[in-house]
């Protein structure tokens, strides 16, 4: 459970950060974010998440 509270962790660094050192493409990504079609996003959304169910697979497997 501890492994999972430090992903989220991970995750908001790494979302901080992107917003901290590029605040304007950031902006601009959420406001194509806000155009996609929600079909769309559905997909990004699956393959993101395969993509990283992928990595821990790997990871677990091989690291």
């Amino acid at each position: 459970m501890s492994q999972l509270f430090v992903a989220i962790g991970l995750v908001f660094v790494l979302e901080g950060l992107f917003f901290a050192a590029f605040p304007g493409p950031a902006r601009r990504s959420a406001v194509a974010i806000l155009e996609t079609p929600e079909q769309t996003l559905r997909v990004i959304g699956l393959i993101s998440a395969a993509v990283g169910v992928l990595v821990v697979w790997l990871t677990k497997t091989f690291g």
